[in-house]
Parts: structure tokens; C-alpha cells; sequence
């Protein structure tokens, strides 16, 4: 990431550094020494001091005759002390960003990554200078005959170009100078002189081999390194990469006489002049030896190393460019945001990303929801038809999986993240309606406010303006197998019949439904589109209050009508897989950078696994009792008989007479909650399901659901948890239904039976004539025998045009 130079000191690829360093012996690779003195007092001069004073003199000298040449103008020790050394900069390179196993989901930034000095093998430091600057450890910084050389051109009016070494280079570099000119030669070797009196050999080559441009839009000798040979510059290699050899960084170090071809010569690129790249190569390899910088047994054995080509270096197989994955990117630029991490941070580069992907989850959440897969339920549906598949670890809140869309540049319909990661896009487009699948909150509402899942409520009671609640147009005769005007609550929840739920969100309250949700996860919700332009506004639940929801939502959100957002959805969802405990969704395990005072890497920012229960356990455990009925019901259990909680829930399009524009199925095991929906790729759409069937949560959205979950536990090899058992609990005395009396049965007098020669019929009766082992009081309640529903009950009623509401 680079720091700021302090007063008196400089950073070096980002690190502050002190003091001035001593000229090392040829093939030391540098090393600082205590040249700075101190004291008032006089004391006799060292070489060095000697050495240090006459190289001074001499380029003050040069400057005189340089200027006299040129403009005679001023004195050249004016000019010497005149000409400010530039702070050295950290180099922006690029970020590289990881999935939970350590491949590569994306490199961003430039094509460069920075190697602290520390780090960097001899190997390549020695083929440099060897390529370079022969006399790179030995000089002061200064070429003599370079300068004299540009001093004599300006005067003959030949060409102005001159040598220059390592040094001077980084200082053009550093400083900007671009223009050919003895002028920019002289201040170039000015501020090389100030440079070798500040930093060490070591430190100069680092912040050379950091900017140097090495062909094919590679910067820096590490990127070259990478991209030509799939190697790296790190001493001892970087776990990943082995380290250099001393063939391969002769190559790269020949490149930086010409990376690119000219009208004159096609340059010393080994990939597209691999003729010249080996005659140049010859020739670092000849000074390496020379320089005692390689063995005379390596140059013996040296053989040309054959580069990788550009496709073969460029392609990644698990990379997210041009893919679905492509989108997670937008929320990962998010996080980085939230977590404080600045553009000019993230443009600087530098960065390790680590995210949660983890790739198993994210391919089978793929292969489920997309309908390019020919695994997938939604693969023979129209195009026009869409899905999102969330999965999240609900032990830790990290975000597994995710499928928004095929187009990693399109719509993100599973969190509507803008293009640029700056948030939630608000154009009054984004999310969609729960519908039921959004009950699971109102539940959470009303078991925290002591309703008991036995609470009885009245079917044919109808809202204000005498309107009817809907249940997807089913006979009232067949809603809770008859007994409409007083279905207990469990039962609706399983079967999805709206009544209980608008009544429950109206005693309570709309806005103690949303603060249920808001807790478990929930960030916006939409409300109805109203005005001439039918414009809905966007909800920022974090930002606004209870007394602003009420008047805002109606108590039709008990059911789901207001649009919200998969990711959300889904985090609600892992809040209630995890007992009421919530935890923070996220996409960024963590963010690492090299510390550049130490070379080491160090973490800048992670994302803490530890949840918050925001519901009660007990509560949590009677919702689960009951959810857990749900995927039976819905013909959708999960393979092995493995445990799962879930609900379904789906939107109809206009007044319903066309079908469903929004399908849900939500719910998860321990290890996993899993969210879909399926719904419009652009407008909403009445969906079907692949055999023409009115589609509905319990439909393809539930085919999406077990397919992720089945296949993701399979490949993972997860242990077949439960949940906990269930405590129920509650005042069943809630609900605006009263439960019929029990029907008593007629007991038939059987004494003359019993006195006849038929006695032996009762022969477990006693002397009074009680019956001690009969039929008993036969229980006429709720025996489920005569379920008519087929579980696609739920249906909203049209509030304010928003459509209804079918689960099932």
C-alpha cells in the first residue's frame, strides 16, 4: 500500500527510510553504513568522506561545463543544491483478489506488483545490472562519460540521447523528466547523486525493478516474472511461485534495452523477437559471469528458457471475467468501501483479497439457477425468465455462493449492486416481492410478542373497505379442510394461507413486522408504485424509523408484498437457519498488504464471525419445528431424509388471472441457508414451469433449492446435522378465530347386551358397567386425513394494485 515520507526521511516502495549509504563492494547487493556524522566538532575524513566530497566536486563540475555549453547561465554548484530530490513513490500495481481456496478470482489495478527491496532474490538484481549497469554497486550514481557525452551532442548538434545508469534511470523516472536534453540529463544526475545519498544499492535496485516497464504492458520486474515464465522474484519463491532462476532473469533483464518494437528494430520481447531476445540474453549472461554474480558451471549449462506465450499466461480457469462470478466483484468493491479501504488505496494497488466464495457452493449455485447449465431447472424456460441463487454460511454470515446472472456486466439480480460497487442501485427498480416466503418474519414478530402457533384465526373476516383477503382463489370450503372461520396457525403456515398473516401484522402492528425483519437482516424495502409515473420508493430501513413504516406499509406486508432485495432476503434467512442469532453478510474473508517497513504481509481488515442473537432461542426452535413440515409438503425433501427448514411463497402478476410474476423458496440445513427466486429478466413475466404449469414457490424455485442444497452437501461431504428440538410456547387465546366446541359422541347403553347369551362381547366391562377398555371419545379435530389443499393456497389481496400473493 505505500506510506507517506516523513520529514527528513524518504519512502521507498512506500517504507520510510533514513540515513545515506555506502557504495558496496561488486556483487554485495549494497548495504547501509553510518555515513551521517554529527557533532559540531571537526574530525579527520574518512575515504568515504573523501570519496563522497569528490564525486560532488566532479558533478558540480560537470554542470558548470554542461551549462556553460548550453546557456551559460549559473554557477553549477548553485544549480547542485537548487534541484530538490523527489520523494521516491510506491508504484500503483495491481490487486489480486482470491477465493476461500486461495485460486484466483481476479487481478485489477496495473499489470505490477510490488516486491519490498527485502524480498527480492539477487538473481534478479544482478542479471539487471549485469543487462544495465556493470558498475551499478560501485559507482556514486553518476555515468561521467554519459553527461560529457550529452554536453558534447548539445554543442555538435548531434543526438542528444546518452547513457545513464540504474541510478540516473530511476531518477528520470522518479522526477518526471522526460524531454531528451543535456538540461534533463544534468538535473537526472543531480538527483542520482541525492539518491545514492539517501538510499543503499539493495533499496535503489527494489524501486528500479518496481517501475520498470518490461514489455507486453508488464510493469515491474515481478509482473514480468509472472507473466513470462509463471515465476517470481521473491527470494525463496512465495508458496505459490518458485523462485527465478538465473536464465530466466537474464531474459527479462535484457528486455529493458528495448520492450517494444520500433520502425528500427522489433525490440528484445523473448515472445515476439525471440532471435534478438536471445543475442541481448547472451550478452547479461556474459557480464553475470564476468561480475562473479553466476558460476562459471551455470553459464556452462545455460540454455535459452523458452517463455510462455501471451494466451497461456493470461488465461485463468478460475477467474470470474466473463463469467456469472464476474458480478460478486461490484459487492467485494463494496465491502472495501465499508471497511474504509479508499479509492486512491485500491487504485494504488497492492492488496491481497481474500473473499468467502467458496468454489464448490459457487459452481453448483451456478449450475442450479443459470440458464446456460444444462443441470438447471430454469434451462428450457424462456429467456426472459431469471433467477438468483444466495447461499450463506449461517454459522458465520459468509456469502458461499452467488448467482445473480449470466452477464457479470448486466442487472445483479441478486443484490442490485451498481456497476461501480457504490451501493444499491435506487431508480425504484430494484428487489422483488417476497410474498410468502417473507411470512417468516412476521412469525418471528409474533412468537417474540407470545403468539403461540395454536392461536385460532377467522378466514372470512375481510380488511377495511370490505375487502376479501385472497388465497389464491381457493373454495373456501377447502381452506384448513373446512374450517376456514378457525384455522389454527401452524396449519396456515405450513399450507401458506394469507388471513392470519395480515391479521397478526395488523394487532401488532405493520411496523413491528418490518423491525423483525430489519433485525434479521432485511436493509430496504420498496413500497407500491403510486403517481401518475407509478414510482415506487426505496426504503432505507437503517436510516428511517417505526413511526415513518406505518405510515409508509400496510399491514399487507405480514405476507410480503413489498418488494426487498435476494441478499437481503437471504441474510434474513441465515438468521433464522441459525436460531436467531445474526451474523454480518459478507463477501471479503479479508485484506491483506506487504508492510513496507518489514516486507512482511500484514492484515489491513477482516470481518469477524462472531453473530449477534437478536431472536430468542426458544422462539427460534418453534418456528424451525414447523418450517421443517415445509419441504414435504412441498414434494421437495432433500436426499437421504436430511433435515431442512423452509418456505415458499410466490407473487401474482396483475389481479392473478395470468400467473405468478415472482417465485420464492427459502430456507436451508445448519451448514447452509439457500434463498431463490425466479421471476423477469427485465419486466415481470407470468411464469411456468417447464411443463406449462402455473409456477409457483413449491415449483421450479423449489427444484432450484434442493438441487444447490443436494449437491453442495454431497460434494462437501456434510455431516447430516438437525436442528434443535422444538419448544413450543405462546398464548394460544391471540387470534380473532374461536375453535368449535369437540363434539361429543352418543354413548350406547349395551347393559341388555351384556345380560344376553351375547355377553361375552363385553367382557372387559366391570360390575357398574363403565367401560374400562373401549372405543372411547373418538377426537373429531384436525386429522389431517382430509387435507383437500394442495398447497398452492396463498394468495394476497391487491392492495393498492400490488398484486397477489401465492405461496404454497
Amino acid at each position: 500500500m505505500g506510506g507517506a515520507a516523513v520529514p527528513g526521511r524518504a519512502a521507498v516502495g512506500g517504507a520510510p527510510i533514513g540515513g545515506r549509504a555506502s557504495v558496496p563492494p561488486p556483487g554485495s547487493g549494497g548495504g547501509p553504513s553510518n555515513l551521517s556524522g554529527g557533532g559540531s566538532g571537526k574530525r579527520p575524513r574518512t575515504k568515504a568522506d573523501k570519496k563522497y566530497r569528490r564525486a560532488n566536486i566532479l558533478t558540480a563540475a560537470a554542470a558548470v561545463l554542461v551549462i556553460m555549453i548550453g546557456a551559460g547561465i549559473v554557477g553549477g554548484t548553485y544549480f547542485f543544491d537548487d534541484v530538490e530530490l523527489p520523494t521516491p513513490k510506491a508504484e500503483e500495481q495491481m490487486n489480486v483478489i482470491y477465493n476461500a481456496k486461495g485460486q484466483v478470482l481476479a487481478k485489477t489495478g496495473e499489470a505490477r506488483v510490488n516486491v519490498p527491496y527485502q524480498n527480492i532474490t539477487l538473481t534478479m538484481s544482478h542479471a539487471v545490472a549485469a543487462a544495465e549497469d556493470g558498475n551499478f554497486y560501485t559507482h556514486n550514481g553518476i555515468d561521467m562519460k554519459g553527461i560529457a557525452r550529452a554536453a558534447w551532442n548539445n554543442f555538435t548538434g548531434g543526438d542528444k540521447q546518452g547513457a545513464s545508469t540504474i541510478t540516473q534511470q530511476y531518477a528520470r523516472h522518479v522526477a518526471d523528466l522526460k524531454e531528451i536534453s543535456y538540461s534533463r540529463k544534468l538535473r537526472e544526475a543531480v538527483i542520482a547523486r541525492k539518491l545514492e545519498s539517501k538510499y543503499d544499492k539493495d533499496q535503489i535496485m527494489g524501486l528500479y525493478l518496481n517501475y520498470i516497464d518490461l514489455g507486453q504492458g508488464r510493469l515491474g520486474a515481478e509482473a514480468a516474472a509472472q507473466g513470462y515464465y509463471g515465476v517470481t522474484i521473491v527470494k525463496g519463491g512465495n508458496g505459490k511461485l518458485k523462485e527465478i532462476n538465473p536464465y530466466q532473469a537474464a531474459v527479462i533483464a535484457s528486455i529493458i534495452k528495448q520492450p517494444y518494437p520500433t520502425a528500427t528494430h522489433q525490440g528484445y520481447d523473448p515472445v515476439t523477437n525471440p532471435t534478438d531476445s536471445k543475442v541481448r540474453w547472451e550478452y547479461t549472461m556474459k557480464q553475470m559471469l564476468d561480475h562473479n554474480w553466476i558460476s562459471q558451471e551455470v553459464y556452462d549449462k545455460r540454455a535459452w528458457p523458452k517463455p510462455l506465450t501471451g494466451k497461456a499466461s493470461t488465461k485463468c480457469a478460475t477467474c470470474w471475467d466473463g463469467k456469472p462470478a464476474g458480478v460478486i466483484s461490484r459487492h467485494v468493491t463494496y465491502e472495501m468501501h465499508q471497511l474504509g479501504i479508499t479509492d486512491p488505496m485500491i487504485q494504488k494497488g497492492g492488496l491481497t483479497i481474500t473473499t468467502t466464495i467458496d468454489p464448490v457452493v459457487q459452481k453448483a449455485a451456478e449450475a442450479a439457477g443459470s440458464r446456460a447449465s444444462k443441470s438447471s431447472p430454469m434451462n428450457k424456460l424462456p429467456k426472459t425468465y431469471q433467477s438468483a441463487v444466495i447461499g450463506i454460511d449461517p454459522q458465520t454470515g459468509e456469502v458461499l455462493g452467488y448467482y445473480g446472472g449470466d452477464d457479470p456486466y448486466g442487472t445483479d439480480f441478486g443484490g442490485y449492486m451498481d456497476g461501480k460497487g457504490t451501493g444499491v442501485q435506487n431508480d425504484g427498480g430494484g428487489g422483488q416481492s417476497p410474498a410468502s416466503s417473507f411470512k417468516i418474519y412476521t412469525l418471528t414478530a409474533a412468537l417474540q410478542a407470545n403468539y403461540s402457533f395454536k392461536t385460532i384465526w377467522n378466514g372470512e373476516l375481510k380488511r377495511p373497505g370490505n375487502r376479501k383477503i385472497s388465497n389464491a382463489g381457493q373454495d373456501p370450503g377447502q381452506t384448513c379442510q373446512g374450517a376456514i372461520t378457525h384455522c389454527d396457525l401452524e396449519q396456515a403456515t405450513v399450507k401458506s394461507y394469507n388471513f392470519p398473516f395480515y391479521w397478526i401484522a395488523s394487532q401488532l402492528g405493520e411496523q413491528k413486522v418490518i423491525a423483525a425483519a430489519k433485525k434479521a437482516g432485511i436493509n430496504y424495502m420498496w413500497t407500491d408504485a403510486t403517481g401518475a409515473e407509478k414510482k415506487s420508493e426505496r426504503v432505507d430501513l437503517n436510516a428511517s424509523d417505526e413511526a415513518s413504516w406505518k405510515k409508509k406499509f400496510e399491514p399487507e406486508v405480514g405476507f410480503g408484498q413489498y418488494r426487498v432485495l435476494p441478499l437481503d432476503h437471504a441474510t434474513g434467512v441465515a438468521t433464522i437457519v441459525a436460531g436467531g442469532v445474526r451474523h454480518q453478510t459478507h463477501f471479503i474473508k479479508a485484506i491483506k498488504a506487504v508492510d513496507p517497513a518489514t516486507g512482511k504481509m500484514s492484515t489491513l481488515k477482516s470481518i469477524t464471525k462472531e453473530g449477534v442473537r437478536v431472536f430468542d432461542a426458544d422462539k427460534m426452535s418453534d418456528l424451525a419445528g414447523v418450517m421443517e413440515q415445509i419441504p414435504d409438503h412441498a414434494k421437495h425433501p432433500l436426499s437421504n431424509g436430511r433435515q431442512a427448514v423452509a418456505k415458499s411463497g410466490s407473487w401474482e402478476l396483475g389481479d392473478g388471472s395470468s400467473g405468478n410474476g415472482d417465485a420464492w423458496f427459502v430456507g436451508g440445513i445448519p451448514q447452509l441457508a439457500a434463498t431463490v427466486w425466479v421471476g423477469g429478466k427485465g419486466n415481470r413475466v407470468a411464469l411456468k414451469n417447464s411443463d406449462d404449469s402455473k409456477m409457483f414457490g413449491s415449483g421450479t424455485p423449489a427444484d432450484i433449492w434442493k438441487q444447490f442444497i443436494d449437491t453442495v452437501a454431497e460434494k462437501k461431504k456434510w455431516d447430516e446435522e438437525k436442528f434443535p428440538d422444538r419448544i413450543p410456547g405462546g398464548d394460544d387465546s391471540l387470534g380473532n378465530g374461536v375453535a368449535p366446541p369437540p363434539v361429543e359422541q352418543p354413548v350406547e347403553d349395551n347393559s341388555k347386551v351384556c345380560d344376553s347369551d351375547l355377553s361375552f362381547l363385553c367382557q372387559n366391562q366391570d360390575s357398574t358397567g363403565d367401560t374400562g377398555n373401549g372405543n372411547g371419545n373418538t377426537d373429531n379435530g384436525n386429522t389431517g386425513n382430509g387435507n383437500t389443499d394442495n398447497g398452492n393456497t396463498d394468495n394476497g389481496g391487491n392492495n393498492n394494485g400490488g398484486g397477489n400473493n401465492n405461496g404454497g
